[in-house]
């Protein structure tokens, strides 16, 4: 095989990964934007489980520009250790209360 036959299938295999690379990617943009509106068109009832605020929380970091997201991401774990310690602290109260 001559090597201007090589170079012209990795050429062709080039323009072919990249149209796939292409529509991939818009289809994969368009479900993103369904799901970030459906979340964002569903109205939070009564009381809110931990799991349908973990929900909610990634939901709006999604909906955050790239650039906010990582800051969003850590500011959510934060609030979640938070959370979580201070249930912790809660507990050992309750528990030194009783006996």
């Amino acid at each position: 095989m001559e090597m201007k036959h090589v170079i012209i299938f990795a050429v062709i295999g080039i323009v072919a990964l990249l149209g796939f690379n292409i529509i991939n990617g818009n289809s994969h943009e368009k479900n993103r934007e369904v799901a970030i509106s459906s979340t964002v068109s569903e109205k939070p009832t009564a009381a809110v489980s931990d799991a349908d605020s973990s929900k909610n929380s990634s939901a709006n970091i999604a909906s955050k520009p790239l650039g906010e997201q990582p800051k969003a991401i850590i500011d959510d774990a934060t609030n979640k250790i938070d959370q979580a310690q201070q249930s912790e602290q809660d507990r050992l109260e309750q528990m030194s209360n009783a006996q």
